[in-house]
């Protein structure tokens, strides 16, 4: 089930009292440990706007935990070591999105200087801690470092699936992507009862990370929205978009085609 992430509900949030996506930091940490996690952090969060870009440049310190919304993190394996502070911009680029529970610039946990281009799709809310002080925590608290753990091996099982299986159709890597967004980030709307938006990406956006094609990904659409026989998706398909908003109307078919869960 996707949780009902839309509102940033600061006090059920804080209280530790709302759902967050399966396999993410901060569902698997145990429940106990939240309060102190909050409490040990300040807690310290703030409200960035889409477009926004988060501070995780080589010369930030802090590692960041998704409260809401949802973010874009562009890396550049070839980029030269003079390339700006916000984790390159030249040459190759890899593209990953990630939503609510998870934790943000991991890799300063052991690299100080570590960097990646982190940008804002939506409103964002994250929760900020310097690398320092959650290392302290993880330390004293080894529940919480398996916890870390256990969300970055499934982040990882996850991107292989979604991003890196270049042998499927078009139509299954397109649509298991928004299949993963839906989960990782997506939002209800009580007046549309199973309907869950993505909000924030283009169909550019969609290409960059899968490495497509744009006209590719537009005929993968228009085949989640108007669905060829045999295809295995309803006959009224299971896609609806619009400007920077994907609604995907039957998540649990929509995962039967492309097997993203």
């Amino acid at each position: 089930m996707v949780p009902d992430i839309g509102a940033f509900r600061t006090g059920d949030v804080l209280k530790g009292v709302q759902t967050m996506p399966a396999r993410s930091f901060l569902a698997h940490l145990p429940p106990e440990l939240w309060p102190l996690l909050v409490g040990f952090w300040g807690p310290v969060s703030r409200v960035y706007q889409r477009e926004e870009t988060l501070p995780t440049g080589p010369r930030d310190s802090d590692v960041h935990i998704v409260l809401g919304g949802c973010v874009r993190q562009d890396r550049f394996p070839f980029a030269a070591d003079d390339d700006p502070d916000d984790g390159g911009g030249s040459g190759p680029r890899i593209t990953r999105f990630r939503g609510v529970g998870q934790l943000l610039g991991e890799a300063k946990l052991i690299e100080e200087h570590a960097a990646v281009r982190t940008t804002c799709l939506t409103t964002t809310w994250v929760m900020s801690c310097s690398a320092t002080r959650m290392m302290a925590f993880l330390t004293r608290h080894p529940h919480s470092e398996r916890a870390l753990l256990r969300s970055l091996e499934d982040r990882n099982r996850d991107d292989e699936m979604v991003y890196g299986t270049v042998t499927r159709t078009p139509m299954e890597r397109v649509g298991g992507l928004l299949a993963h967004l839906a989960r990782i980030a997506g939002t209800t709307d009580p007046a549309q009862p199973g309907h869950i938006s993505v909000l924030g990406l283009s169909q550019r956006d969609l290409a960059e990370a899968l490495l497509m094609g744009v006209s590719t990904v537009e005929a993968a659409i228009r085949r989640l929205r108007t669905p060829a026989k045999g295809s295995g998706l309803p006959p009224g398909g299971v896609l609806r978009s619009r400007y920077r908003q994907f609604v995907v109307t039957d998540l649990p078919a929509l995962q039967r085609v492309t097997r993203i869960q």
